[in-house]
């Protein structure tokens, strides 16, 4: 077993060069795949157009985008096509196809990259908060992905590179710091995927939370999928019930901090967003969580505490969730290695400024 703890092999810094492709340069336009979406109207949605609904339910749809899906014959309800001003009905089902512009070539950046561990079939990078790991529609260019390319250099031409992923094993949210595993070639690649899709990596995330819960430590089992309210988020159902899709989570306390918790969270799934749609479900949603009721000021009980919570915000305009440390097997070892991560400079300066003033009203 190899166990590896706030090891940090290697900080890229690099200007461009002669092999860095200008994000702005498109050399090549890659097609994609029309987007096919079905939804199920809720048995409670009261009326309303379904150009409207579209737009709210759907991430990056504007109004114009699906009016002219509309317009084409795109847009079907109950089997059928239908106009801009239909009014959708409790448990109508809509298909809907909508168009995308090819997507430029993924090019190679020099953008800097923390590497916790290397060698010649995979890395492990400490990413920074604010970082895409690939890119879609909105961020072409500045991903973990045009990163990778411009370090593995021509060796990057093993990986396929036409699903804007090249070694990418699993994600993080933009907004998520911490470790995520790059496979340098296809076997090696193909080894960890089959890992994460068994559930054989241990994955542990740290997160800052609003609360304390009432048991030190836990297991939250519910089933998680899109909200019906809506699709751009995800939302708690019954668990092992017929919606969503089993998510389990363990926690426990680190640190009580009066009003907030620093906990430790361990994945038995991956589902999306399911540390953060689990601990809302606790009513503990994670400090700066803007999608999960993290973001929202909350008054506490001491003097100046509105001053307090709008400073920690700032501090902290992202979820202050991390992952920390990721135990897998070497694709071609078999070498159990365990790898962790120090907090983001963020996360530290709010449990800093947390700490301060709990230890200020105790004196």
């Amino acid at each position: 077993m190899v166990f590896i703890r706030l090891r940090q092999i290697n900080h890229l810094s690099i200007m461009q060069d002669a092999t860095h492709t200008p994000p702005n340069e498109v050399v090549q336009e890659v097609p994609l795949e029309p987007k096919k979406i079905t939804l199920h109207v809720s048995r409670t949605q009261s009326p309303m157009r379904i150009d409207v609904y579209l737009t709210q339910q759907v991430e990056n749809a504007t109004r114009n985008k699906v009016q002219e899906a509309i317009e084409e014959g795109r847009v079907v309800v109950n089997g059928k096509c239908v106009k801009a001003n239909y009014r959708l009905k409790s448990c109508d089902v809509i298909e809907v196809t909508f168009l995308r512009p090819p997507a430029p070539e993924l090019a190679p950046e020099a953008i800097p990259i923390a590497i916790m561990y290397e060698d010649d079939d995979l890395m492990v990078i400490n990413k920074e908060p604010g970082m895409v790991v690939h890119p879609a529609f909105g961020n072409w260019t500045g991903t973990l992905a045009n990163a990778i390319l411009h370090h593995l250099g021509n060796s990057a031409e093993a990986l396929d590179a036409s699903e804007m992923r090249p070694g990418i094993v699993h994600r993080l949210d933009k907004d998520t710091s911490g470790l995520i595993i790059i496979a340098k070639n296809p076997i090696a690649l193909h080894k960890l995927a089959r890992q994460f899709a068994e559930r054989k990596v241990g994955k542990i995330y740290k997160a800052l939370t609003w609360g304390v819960p009432k048991q030190a430590s836990g297991t939250i089992t519910t089933n998680i999928g899109r909200s019906h309210k809506n699709r751009k988020v995800m939302a708690n159902f019954p668990f092992e019930g017929l919606e969503g899709k089993t998510a389990i989570t363990d926690y426990c306390v680190e640190e009580n901090l009066e009003w907030f918790s620093v906990m430790s969270l361990r994945l038995h799934t991956g589902r999306t967003h399911q540390i953060r749609v689990h601990l809302q479900h606790l009513g503990l949603p994670i400090v700066g969580d803007v999608t999960y009721g993290g973001a929202t000021p909350r008054a506490l009980p001491f003097s100046k505490s509105e001053h307090f919570v709008k400073n920690l915000l700032e501090l902290l305009p992202r979820q202050a969730l991390h992952a920390e440390t990721l135990t897998f097997h070497h694709p071609t070892t078999g070498e159990e290695i365990t790898l962790s991560a120090p907090l983001p400079e963020d996360m530290l300066q709010a449990l800093e400024k947390i700490r301060g003033i709990c230890k200020l009203l105790k004196e």
